[in-house]
């Protein structure tokens, strides 16, 4: 596999009635754990740490677990273009190496609630990280409400407590994906991906705990394929103070 400034691993929500809003999706406002996993199809390391999140998925769903799996665009010139990658996806990557001080970048990094990164492909050490993140209580509540109207989602928002240095962030997720990869390292081969983060929305909170926000859907979005996911994140340290999925309302399809 080839070092190209990076490692590769094997080289290395409106509230909705009363109190009830908060306890929807985190039932117990336990721990959380917000999974972040940067991978690539051009990336032979890669598709074990897919298939790793698809499990975690699975295991996990409609717990306080969230899967997000970031396509970078950096294995794009080592002869395969993977059709989900994004440049900002890389951006991110490389915010995070600043603010846990660890460079150089690779895949399959996967990062849990902003503070910690792990292989993305080894399992007990990842589930390890998974237990130990929701051991621990969550600094911040959201409740998410969506509304579709065509190609834009309208959110309301409420957070609990918010400061100066937070940022709220509305991640538009497909939560399943195959690709036929017909040259680079992982040529002939049909992958399999989840949780694909399409679109990352960021907005300046300022002192405002609640409010409406809208964000702009990908061609064939439903709620059936997909899911909004919002988490707060600490914009000083890099650390996901907390997350949620929205719930959705009329006029979605």
């Amino acid at each position: 596999m080839k070092e190209i400034r990076i490692i590769s691993a094997f080289a290395i929500l409106l509230l909705l009635a009363g109190n009830t809003v908060f306890g929807q999706n985190n039932k117990d406002k336990k721990g959380f754990a917000f999974l972040e996993l940067y991978t690539s199809e051009g990336c032979s390391s890669c598709p074990p740490a897919d298939e790793l999140m698809g499990k975690i998925q699975n295991q996990y769903k409609d717990s306080n677990v969230y899967v997000l799996s970031y396509h970078v665009d950096y294995w794009d010139k080592q002869g395969w273009k993977d059709i989900f990658s994004n440049a900002a996806n890389t951006k991110r990557q490389y915010d995070y190496a600043k603010f846990m001080e660890k460079e150089p970048i690779y895949t399959p990094q996967l990062i849990i609630n902003g503070k910690l990164d792990y292989i993305g492909s080894q399992e007990t050490a990842v589930q390890n990280g998974i237990r130990s993140a929701l051991s621990k209580p969550a600094f911040t509540e959201i409740a998410l409400e969506a509304n579709q109207q065509g190609d834009k989602l309208i959110l309301n928002y409420n957070i609990n407590k918010i400061s100066k240095n937070n940022r709220l962030y509305v991640a538009v997720v497909q939560k399943s994906a195959k690709s036929n990869v017909r040259r680079g390292e992982n040529a002939n081969r049909v992958l399999s991906h989840f949780q694909i983060v399409r679109s990352l929305n960021g907005f300046a909170l300022t002192g405002n705990q609640k409010g409406n926000i809208s964000v702009s859907l990908p061609k064939g979005f439903n709620t059936k394929d997909f899911e909004i996911i919002g988490f707060v994140q600490d914009m000083n340290s890099g650390i996901i103070l907390g997350a949620n999925r929205a719930v959705f309302t009329q006029n979605s399809l």
